[in-house]
């Protein structure tokens, strides 16, 4: 069982949100801008290799998991390249190792990461020193109390958890202390309608309860207001390619304090910034 505590001794603050108040209607500009990467599949500190989860800080500084160099990159503003700041020890499932890593939350209070580990089966806390595992499983399944593949995390203010059940094609959602979860967006049956998702995996819930998510094999990034049954994309679904308004199998998806959208956009080996379009209401 996942030990809650653990992530929030004593905060009420997200991990990973915008520090505003996003409007339900909100829109990005579609053009998006590359802030990390772009230059190459590799293990250079100038490239990923199918990078997955991100977390942007409020210096706009980026955080992603590297999945297939096994690491995590730290990326500051205006940088052209990162620098690696957990695991870089080769594959494995050591105290020093991860083994493709999906996801990954900063912690300032603990000053620490917490990644989800995934072929460890592991959710690991990441301090400065060294990590701890924090989260288990009940095995593969689609009951409520079970996840299929999972692969991002957020955590909100009030504790609860929210989880990319990826090959049951939904986003769950754990309140404190709970013994199973609900569904928040998506169902079991993938597809590519408004009311589907297929192998989620980047979410986000912003203050207003609201999920955004990368819906990667439908090359979109959808908003699934809190109560509705279906949701709306905010950024690509136009087919994939490596135009600026659009994505290949997105994975990672992450907003500033300002509320602009920042996505891994995995098979173009780079992360895609779109603005959040300024309203006068």
């Amino acid at each position: 069982m996942l030990r809650r505590n653990d992530f929030f001794p004593n905060s009420r603050v997200p991990l990973r949100s915008s520090a505003i108040d996003i409007h339900p209607n909100a829109k990005w500009i579609q053009d998006g801008l590359t802030v990390a990467g772009g230059n190459g599949e590799g293990n250079r500190i100038n490239q990923f290799s199918y990078p997955w989860g991100l977390y942007v800080d409020d210096d706009q500084t980026i955080y992603v998991a590297d999945h297939w160099n096994h690491r995590i990159m730290e990326w500051q503003y205006g940088a052209t390249s990162g620098q690696v700041i957990a695991s870089g020890n080769g594959q494995g499932n050591g105290a020093n190792q991860l083994n493709f890593p999906f996801d990954v939350i900063v912690d300032k209070e603990r000053d620490s990461l917490i990644i989800s580990d995934t072929n460890n089966n592991r959710v690991v806390r990441w301090p400065r020193r060294n990590e701890t595992v924090v989260a288990g499983g009940n095995g593969e399944g689609n009951r409520l109390d079970q996840l299929s593949g999972p692969h991002n995390v957020f955590a909100d203010r009030n504790h609860s958890l929210y989880v990319s059940d990826y090959d049951n094609h939904r986003v769950m959602k754990w309140g404190e202390r709970a013994k199973q979860g609900i569904v928040v967006a998506g169902d079991q049956e993938y597809g590519y309608s408004l009311t589907q998702l297929n192998n989620p995996v980047g979410v986000v819930v912003d203050q207003l309860g609201t999920v955004y998510v990368a819906d990667s094999w439908n090359d979109r990034i959808m908003r699934w207001p809190k109560g509705p049954t279906q949701g709306s994309v905010i950024a690509g679904g136009n087919g994939r390619g490596r135009e600026s308004n659009q994505l290949t199998l997105p994975s990672g998806l992450s907003f500033d304090r300002h509320g602009n959208l920042y996505v891994i956009d995995r098979d173009n080996t780079r992360v895609q910034k779109f603005s959040i379009e300024q309203t006068t209401n």
